[in-house]
């Protein structure tokens, strides 16, 4: 099985005329973006050493490795870029990483199951569980707090949810 990956940045286009891009750091502590590369495309095809030169707006300006010019610089715009989740550092035991929520199954406090996540959303207020629903038309989404979700229990795969009765989608109400 492959090694997880990480989001850890993202390029946004070129910086200046002689291949150094603009790169949105995802991680907790900005530059450390730079300690973990080679960093990959999501799919595997290209993977970058990372140098950052200097803090700009919004990011840094940095060079990756193979990218000499503009054009090759611009090229990447929109790039997103993981690194193993091995090389990344270890979470107290109440942080999680998304990419390690992702997949698993939740299930409510009685054990019945809900669905699993799909996706972990933060629209700026805090992280949201998208958590796909058998048989509903609709996602469920719980806000990721210790009232909603008491329980992340990585080593077996699952997830404890406490949600309102009122978010939770049943069969019989899609029809």
């Amino acid at each position: 099985m492959a090694e997880p990956l990480v989001l850890v940045g993202a390029i946004s286009g070129a910086f200046g005329v002689k291949g150094e891009v603009r790169l949105k750091s995802f991680c907790a502590e900005p530059e450390a973006i730079e300690t973990y590369a080679p960093l990959s495309t999501e799919d595997g095809s290209r993977e970058f050493s990372v140098r950052l030169t200097r803090p700009i707006p919004n990011g840094f300006a940095a060079r990756l490795g193979g990218v000499t010019t503009k054009e090759q610089a611009d090229a990447l715009r929109g790039t997103r870029l993981f690194a193993p989740r091995e090389r990344l550092p270890a979470l107290p035991d109440d942080e999680f990483y998304h990419a390690d929520l992702i997949g698993l199954e939740v299930r409510n406090s009685g054990g019945e199951l809900l669905g699993r996540v799909r996706a972990v959303l933060n629209h700026g207020a805090g992280d949201i569980l998208e958590v796909h629903q058998p048989g509903a038309a609709q996602t469920l989404l719980l806000p990721f707090t210790l009232k909603t979700v008491p329980t992340v229990d990585l080593a077996s795969g699952r997830i404890v949810a406490d949600p309102p009765e009122e978010l939770i989608a049943r069969p019989e109400d899609e029809e």
